[in-house]
């Protein structure tokens, strides 16, 4: 961080030079910021799922090239309609959708737990360039329990099940669930997320609500840990068997939180719980308690700011009272103690309705109001609008109209990269703008502002951009309006803008 600042603090004081749209490149006089425009800041992301093929790939089995044609159709749709994160699922049941030496590779990737893909690439590789070719972030989904999903066909021999049958449990339904209070488990998840964030490129880490099970995944019956909870009991534990389980999901997270601080500073911890922490709060609220039967004390993580961002299941509309979308969104942003980014996860159903559409942008603007200074949704699940041609277009020409960047992250980095040196040149109607910046490494988009008439607008560009072309006239009915100032900005990975430097065209 320190020798950051010493940077931009350098190259703020050399000269920042810029050539007018003339074709003799006449240097022009930089003129002071006035009023500076602003680029819309709001987290548009949505999960991509793996399991059970819900998402991606569509089947086991596809070839290399299928694979990642069906990846880039993805990435591409939220490119064009203006999302800026995509959230993959990469370890669906103690698997890998990417190369690991501590799992197995997925069924749901090759159709063959422990198989390769062939030919052989690194789908996490394959996302992350072209996610971020896209200015988009990639972030990685892990379920931390997960054994084997009752969809997951044949169990490997490089399973967990059958690695370490001590640390699982079979479920009735189907399931094995490992056992979060072994300190081994703890340990094997928490090695899996170090891996990848020091060995891919990614921009977050996130967990789902998958903590302990869901009791209908045993047929109500309580989880099977008695091994563990007498162990605990003969070592001279005191806790109840709940908070004692709970206990152990507080120290994982906490864990990883720390330790993906450490490891790298600009990515961000995501966690994602059930919409509901418990029954009565706020007291109007009824239906499941995660705190008594996922054991998940959500409230406390968000208290203690052990989170970058916190993004609760609100999968209820507007106007149901026991579980009503702004209701919850507000009580949890009454615990968020610590301000951390709080962009609740909205799923509203799949039909292409005007019911349905009017809710999804209803909650996107009830979420912007409530939070102004942090807004942000994710859609359960991409499916929801890449199937939905309605929706998709209702969002791109109405909330997702202009292009956003993802809010800056205060408490992770503050400081702002150095602005661009900016040359310009002319070509007919149209003005060429070109950029280089003194630290590469620290950007992750630019933003180009443009000023004709009395109103800016912006194009928010990805890392490898380095040109832009504006028209130096537009015309609009009956009236022409010149190009008069360009703006172009450096955002690093946590949010962070440059200086605006407003330059006058001539």
């Amino acid at each position: 961080m320190l020798q950051k600042l010493i940077r931009t603090l350098l190259y703020a004081g050399s000269l920042f030079l810029l050539h007018s749209c003339t074709s003799t490149k006449q240097v022009v006089k930089e003129e002071p910021v006035s009023t500076a425009p602003k680029v819309q800041q709001e987290f548009r992301a949505a999960w991509i799922a793996t399991v059970a093929n819900i998402n991606w790939p569509s089947k086991p089995g596809l070839s290399t090239e299928t694979q990642k044609q069906e990846a880039i159709t993805l990435l591409n749709f939220l490119q064009s309609h203006h999302f800026n994160a995509a959230i993959l699922q990469v370890r669906p049941q103690a698997d890998a959708l990417y190369k690991s030496d501590i799992e197995p590779w997925s069924y749901f990737l090759t159709g063959t737990q422990g198989k390769a893909p062939d030919p052989y690439y690194d789908p996490l590789e394959f996302w992350v360039k072209e996610a971020h070719d896209r200015g988009i972030e990639l972030h990685v989904w892990l379920n931390p329990y997960r054994a084997h999903h009752k969809d997951g066909k044949t169990i490997s021999d490089q399973s967990i099940v059958k690695k370490h049958p001590e640390l699982v449990m079979f479920l009735k339904e189907g399931y094995w669930w490992m056992d979060p209070a072994q300190q081994a488990v703890q340990d094997i998840t928490n090695d899996v997320v170090v891996d990848l964030v020091k060995r891919y490129d990614i921009d977050g880490i996130h967990m789902d609500d998958y903590f302990y099970p869901y009791p209908s995944y045993n047929g109500t019956a309580d989880f099977p840990d008695s091994v563990s909870w007498s162990a605990y009991q003969r070592s001279g534990g005191k806790l109840s068997r709940a908070d004692w389980r709970r206990n152990a999901v507080d120290k994982l997270v906490e864990r990883l939180y720390k330790n993906i601080r450490a490891e790298k500073p600009w990515v961000k911890f995501g966690l994602s719980p059930f919409g509901i922490w418990r029954p009565g709060y706020p007291e109007s609220v009824e239906g499941f308690d995660q705190y008594n039967q996922l054991y998940a004390d959500a409230r406390l993580w968000l208290n203690k700011g052990w989170i970058d961002y916190f993004s609760p299941q609100l999968y209820w509309p507007v106007n149901r009272y026991a579980q009503s979308f702004p209701v919850l969104l507000g009580w949890w942003a009454g615990e968020n103690k610590m301000n951390r980014h709080l962009w609740p996860g909205i799923s509203v159903g799949g039909d292409g309705g005007d019911k349905n559409i009017d809710e999804v942008i209803n909650e996107i603007m009830i979420d912007r109001g409530m939070q102004p200074q942090s807004k942000g949704v994710i859609h359960w699940s991409i499916s929801s609008v890449t199937k939905n041609a309605r929706l998709a277009d209702t969002l791109l020409k109405g909330v997702y109209k202009k292009q956003a960047l993802v809010p800056a992250s205060p408490w992770m980095d503050n400081k702002a990269p150095a602005f661009p040196v900016v040359t310009t040149s002319s070509e007919g109607n149209v003005c060429k703008i070109s950029w280089t910046h003194p630290d590469e490494k620290d950007v992750f988009h630019w933003v180009v502002y443009s000023l004709y008439g009395n109103t800016w607008s912006y194009k928010i560009l990805n890392r490898n951009d380095r040109h832009a072309a504006l028209d130096k006239t537009k015309q609009e009915g009956t009236i022409t309006r010149n190009l008069t100032k360009i703006i172009v900005s450096a955002v690093d990975r946590t949010g962070n803008e440059s200086e605006k430097k407003e330059l006058e065209i001539k």
